[in-house]
């Protein structure tokens, strides 16, 4: 029984850490992959001229009267465009750092949940000293 109890905490530990890396390996690998093609597909001049567009148009509401004051974007490109170009490795160091943190933590919840079932109590009732009267 007791090979048991330790084969299901193995295989908890086993499935545990083969989530964890599937959820913190594969999306920067799917980020990095479709991050050329991306680039490419922001980089045509249409996308250019939808932003263009974009920001003529907020510059034309910044000066109205009214509850939403909207403001000009700064960047003259897609700020999708700037991001893939150059912030995604901050991306993924923030994925890896936080996947691994909420990993880690969920992963303590269930092996302490895990070996809660699969192990015996302390002592049972019956065995307990009665307690002692002060005479």
């Amino acid at each position: 029984m007791i090979s048991q109890q330790s084969r299901l905490v193995a295989i908890t530990r086993t499935v545990l850490i083969v989530g964890w890396l599937a959820a913190v390996g594969l999306p920067p690998v799917i980020l990095l992959r479709a991050r050329t093609a991306w680039l490419n597909d922001l980089g045509r001049p249409e996308v250019q001229e939808q932003w263009d567009a974009f920001r003529i148009d907020m510059q034309k509401q910044t000066g109205r009267d009214g509850t939403v004051q909207r403001k000009v974007p700064k960047s003259t490109e897609p700020p999708l465009r700037v991001w893939l170009r150059d912030y995604h490795w901050l991306a993924i160091a923030a994925w890896i750092l936080f996947g691994t943190v909420l990993s880690f933590f969920t992963g303590v919840m269930v092996m302490g949940t895990v070996r809660q079932i699969v192990t015996p109590p302390f002592l049972p009732e019956e065995s307990r000293e009665p307690e002692r009267q002060n005479v």
